[in-house]
């Protein structure tokens, strides 16, 4: 069963003669538990797509179905609700709570929620993240590493639908960026996590299930990854 469809989905920014066409008549399905990369140069729409699979923005045609949902016939709450509950989002920006410790931004979302953690999860997570010793710690404390795992942390919290993941590892050295992908490759298949994953590096992309490449807006199906 696909988990993630996108139908002809464009996005154009302006009007007449200045009208950008960010996105052009894309379509493409992701099955539950697949991991995706999508690769482009700088400008190409691909941020653009992310934005619109998640809903921080509208599109100007076409429709996004998260789990058989089409989420832009939802009204503003629903869909703030079902994007908190369903989506997770990783960005290349750790955007931590300077003021909350790692373990309060992990569960931040739930809280959000007005829900409980599930402690168990939680010792999981951080388990699994290499940050049980961490857990007091604020983000100024921290290496750039470990901020990205708080926020993979804070992104897997939910058990969202699908995870979506913008540049991820651009601020991070060549260590930390294999063990960020090495984790998320890992949430993919422990926790069966659908998951798109933005990036300009190809050796990365290469790491995924599967290649997707957006060009111009357009979108080009690369398929399957090597092993």
């Amino acid at each position: 069963m696909d988990l993630l469809e996108v139908q002809k989905l464009c996005k154009t920014y302006g009007s007449g003669e200045t009208a950008v066409n960010a996105l052009r008549d894309v379509s493409f399905a992701v099955p539950k538990g697949e991991y995706v990369a999508i690769v482009g140069e700088s400008g190409s729409g691909k941020s653009t797509l992310l934005n619109l699979i998640g809903a921080l923005d509208t599109p100007t045609a076409g429709k996004v179905l998260i789990d058989g949902k089409d989420i832009f016939s939802m009204d503003d709450r629903q869909l703030t609700v079902f994007r908190r509950r369903n989506i997770g989002f990783i960005f290349q920006a750790f955007n931590l709570v300077p003021e909350l410790t790692v373990e309060q931004n992990i569960v931040f979302p739930l809280l959000l929620d007005y829900q409980k953690p599930d402690k168990k999860y939680l010792e999981e997570l951080l388990t699994v993240l290499n940050l049980r010793e961490r857990r007091d710690h604020l983000p100024s404390q921290l290496s750039g590493g470990q901020q990205q795992r708080v926020a993979i942390g804070r992104a897997l919290i939910t058990r969202p639908a699908l995870i979506l993941a913008d540049e991820p590892t651009g601020n991070l050295d060549s260590q930390n960026s294999s063990d960020v992908i090495r984790l998320l490759k890992e949430a993919s298949k422990k926790y069966e996590q659908t998951i798109l994953l933005i990036t300009h590096n190809r050796s990365i992309a290469q790491t995924a299930d599967r290649l997707l490449q957006v060009t111009d807006g357009s979108l080009t199906d690369l398929g399957r990854c090597r092993a």
